[in-house]
């Protein structure tokens, strides 16, 4: 749907949210370094490595895709987010492994498998219906 608002509005706007938008992508990507190394530095100090210490790298790594992922394309596909909330549950369950009630793990495992089903759904469903650019995403490329 065409916006309805004169050019000489939204052009200067849309280059202030582009702008303010790679602010944004350069501090998320700062935070996630940061944090990551954060990560590196205690998992040195302690001498040991823990499943759930690599879990949380796994979800640093699949934010760093994201970030990745929308300067290249523009966008983030879903699946990315996904991925995390996975992760982010398999760290839950082995952090707090012997604190958890039993019917939480289970729970929660229901809900990290309908996530990774979700995501199979989602895969198939791009191998068949692929996306169609539209007309409209079109005109804000130039």
């Amino acid at each position: 749907m065409p916006s309805h608002l004169p050019k000489s509005f939204s052009k200067p706007f849309l280059k202030v949210f582009h702008i303010l938008e790679a602010i944004l992508l350069v501090a998320i990507t700062l935070a996630t370094l940061f944090a990551m190394v954060n990560e590196f530095i205690h998992v040195f100090v302690e001498q040991q490595i823990q499943l759930t210490d690599i879990l949380l790298m796994f979800i640093y790594l699949e934010v760093l895709a994201m970030v990745q992922q929308f300067v290249m394309n523009g966008k983030i596909p879903v699946r990315y987010p996904i991925y995390i909330a996975m992760m982010a549950i398999a760290r839950y369950i082995t952090l707090g492994m012997k604190e958890i009630d039993a019917t939480l793990v289970v729970w929660l495992a229901l809900a990290a498998f309908i996530l990774a089903a979700a995501t199979l759904l989602i895969r198939v469903g791009h191998h068949y219906w692929p996306y169609e650019a539209h007309e409209s995403s079109k005109k804000y490329d130039e």
